[in-house]
């Protein structure tokens, strides 16, 4: 499935909307996520990645997507809103932070089963919480999702090392798309095709 395949499939997108992350945040950021996940999706949004990072002293990071995939700036402050709140009640952080709403852009983590089925045969990074086959930190594509596994082939292995390998999915740590032509290419035709889908010409662009 490609990409494109992915958004325009009313169905598959509905249900991807449901379905829930296999990479999950801990400790403080998982905190956050449980607190504010609920909220989002009460929007019609969907939740990507939590982070907390050291930009400008602390700046709490939401990245979300609409069901289509799609994330306009509106829609970004569209969710500061909702969650900006709830932050405030609950003050789970303890020190002052920025707060920065964002799309999952092109080169984009997967978090969801449903990421690596839209997004497979596109190059990607990789990483394990654990050993599998002897490593934990993949680049390579991956060109099956099964069951509860992916089936991932690697970019240049080395020659004494199984080009294919099958990781399992409550073993990926971590797992982003890397930027390449063809990534681009796909990424604007799904985004076109989702503008398509909810009755918008090419002209009208909301972000």
């Amino acid at each position: 499935m490609t990409g494109e395949d992915a958004i325009t499939d009313t169905d598959d997108a509905k249900a991807g909307a449901m379905e829930h992350r296999i990479i999950v945040e801990d400790g403080l950021e998982g905190s956050i996520a449980t607190l504010l996940e609920p909220v989002i999706e009460q929007l019609g949004y969907r939740l990507v990645r939590i982070r907390l990072s050291q930009l400008n002293g602390l700046t709490l990071q939401i990245m979300a997507e609409k069901r289509d995939g799609t994330m306009s700036v509106d829609d970004c402050e569209a969710v500061s809103r909702a969650v900006s709140p709830v932050l405030d009640v609950e003050d789970p952080i303890s020190q002052e932070y920025h707060l920065e709403v964002s799309s999952p852009g092109i080169d984009r983590p997967l978090v969801r089963r449903g990421d690596f089925e839209a997004w497979s045969h596109h190059l990607m990074k990789l990483e394990a919480t654990r050993l599998v086959a002897g490593r934990k930190r993949y680049r390579g594509k991956v060109v099956e999702v099964l069951q509860d596994a992916v089936r991932f082939e690697r970019d240049q292995p080395p020659a004494e090392e199984d080009a294919i390998v099958e990781i399992p999915l409550d073993a990926i740590g971590d797992a982003r798309l890397i930027l390449t032509d063809d990534l681009i290419a796909a990424a604007l035709k799904a985004d076109k095709a989702a503008r398509k889908g909810r009755g918008e010409n090419d002209n009208e662009r909301d972000d």
